[in-house]
């Protein structure tokens, strides 16, 4: 049975369709790379993932059971604008997401419950490198420094589920190179399923286990927003073997745009199968 299995989800705004007939089965400890043009949903996907939004139509399971109707600690989410505390030190910001767990009335801990998450915090502080910052605010960090620290906050709940928004689009090249390779080690790790949009389709085939590309496969002239984007791509990889030539392949494939299909027009499934 998949972990998470979608079923014909729609998500519409009134008259705006944004997303139309999405159904996929994911597996457990898969990562998904969603791809596409701006403006085709795939933020929207995730926040249907997330529960922040309830979806129009369709159904979405985890493990089996309905999705929450609201976020929960079981799936983590990192944005591309980094959702730090200022006026929290690094280790304060990752030892907040327990506080908020083990005192939710009054979002503190003391004595040897505070001594225990500074312990637990400094461990995923150590695993994305930052535990000699862990006393720095976040202003004296650098952008990379901040990422990082957004995904220490993400992971401290152990989440089942990490939802990655763009997460790599201001750091310089060098460090989102290595951004990327503490994703990935922390992925084998933890074995969490990992959801990540992007619009580079060079770290979409770098990082996922299997490319999902969300696109408009019907489009209407006289009404743009009649229709919403649908899954017209799902590729699955091994990572390493063969990406450049899938990657152009994915490119260069002889599809009209969606604004020139005919209406129920799906874009066929690439030819080749990846080794």
């Amino acid at each position: 049975m998949a972990y998470i299995s979608v079923r014909n989800l729609w998500q519409e705004y009134g008259d705006k369709i944004v997303l139309e007939r999405i159904s996929l089965d994911v597996e457990e400890r898969s990562f998904c790379a969603i791809a596409g043009p701006s403006g085709c949903g795939k933020s929207t996907f995730l926040r249907l993932l997330m529960a922040q939004i309830q979806p129009s139509r369709g159904t979405i399971e985890i493990d089996g059971a309905p999705l929450p109707r609201e976020p929960g600690p079981d799936r983590g989410v990192v944005f591309q604008r980094y959702s730090v505390f200022p006026h929290l030190t690094v280790l304060g910001n990752v030892v907040l997401g327990l506080e908020l767990e083990r005192a939710p009335w009054s979002g503190r801990l003391f004595g040897r419950a505070r001594r225990r998450a500074e312990e637990e915090a400094s461990h995923y502080l150590e695993a994305v490198g930052l535990v000699a910052a862990r006393g720095l605010h976040p202003h004296a960090l650098s952008g990379g420094m901040q990422q990082r620290l957004s995904i220490a906050q993400a992971l401290i709940r152990k989440p089942k589920v990490l939802l990655l928004d763009e997460p790599f689009g201001a750091p310089d090249p060098g460090t989102k190179a290595s951004i990327h390779d503490l994703v990935l080690r922390l992925w084998e790790e933890t074995g969490m399923t990992i959801f990540l949009v992007t619009h580079d389709l060079g770290e979409a085939f770098k990082l996922g286990t299997r490319v999902l590309v969300f696109d408009k496969a019907r489009h209407d002239p006289q009404a743009p927003e009649r229709y919403g984007a649908t899954l017209t791509y799902d590729l699955p990889l091994k990572r390493g073997h063969g990406s450049a030539a899938e990657r152009t392949e994915l490119e260069s494939i002889d599809q009209p745009p969606a604004r020139d299909r005919p209406p129920n027009v799906i874009p066929r499934p690439l030819a080749f199968q990846p080794t």
